[in-house]
């Protein structure tokens, strides 16, 4: 189901680290917007609102709602920083959007059917090596997620980003870059443990080597 994301905007002159400072302070979170052949416009956030927006993954793949002095802006977010120590958000980059620009944005990767691949039900674990992908559209296409079906994954098989069934208008950016570009996502292998029992029961059978028998007692 889809999201809408609203952040409530407060235009602000005050600059420089004490500035900042003082915005934090009192609950805000410094912030700037750019974009869309505009001037950038220094902006602050409400801190708990732009942090309960957060625990949403899908904030960071959706067009946002701006509101400020009485207008709505679309905007995504291209970097926000948070304190190193503490659960406080240091500062936020939005980048305005227009309905016929493409953009570039991290859309988070949601993997199905992992169970049901032929190397899982082996014995197999997959691994992610990828979780989220760069994607180029337009704003009206961009996906709040994008599903992997790993359903048909056999043991040792490799899904790549060419093999992601991507939405109607949507790029994948590292595919753009050619030819060795084309990474691996998701893997399903056998766990080292019962990998090792397995190859020390095929040497000890080449060897022609049989398991002890249990034997009664005299």
């Amino acid at each position: 189901m889809s999201v809408d994301f609203i952040l409530n905007a407060e235009a602000r002159d005050d600059m420089g680290k004490g500035a900042s400072r003082r915005l934090r302070r009192a609950g805000k979170v410094p912030a700037i917007m750019y974009g869309a052949g505009k001037e950038p416009t220094s902006i602050s956030l409400s801190h708990n609102e732009l942090a309960h927006q957060l625990e949403n993954e899908a904030f960071f793949s959706h067009i946002l709602t701006v509101k400020l002095g009485g207008k709505d802006e679309s905007a995504i977010v291209k970097d926000l920083q948070r304190h190193p120590g503490k659960p406080i958000i240091m500062h936020v980059d939005l980048q305005r959007v227009s309905a016929k620009e493409k953009i570039r944005v991290n859309v988070p990767l949601h993997f199905i059917n992992e169970e049901e691949s032929p190397g899982v039900k082996e014995g197999g674990l997959i691994t992610h090596s990828v979780t989220e992908v760069e994607v180029a559209c337009l704003p009206g296409d961009l996906p709040e997620y994008i599903e992997v079906d790993l359903g048909n994954l056999e043991m040792n098989g490799i899904c790549h980003l060419s093999e992601i069934k991507l939405p109607s208008g949507v790029e994948l950016v590292e595919l753009s870059h050619g030819e060795g570009h084309d990474q691996p996502i998701a893997s399903v292998h056998m766990p080292r443990a019962a990998k090792e029992e397995t190859e020390e029961a095929e040497e000890a059978a080449e060897a022609g080597e049989a398991p002890e028998a249990e034997t009664g007692g005299e």
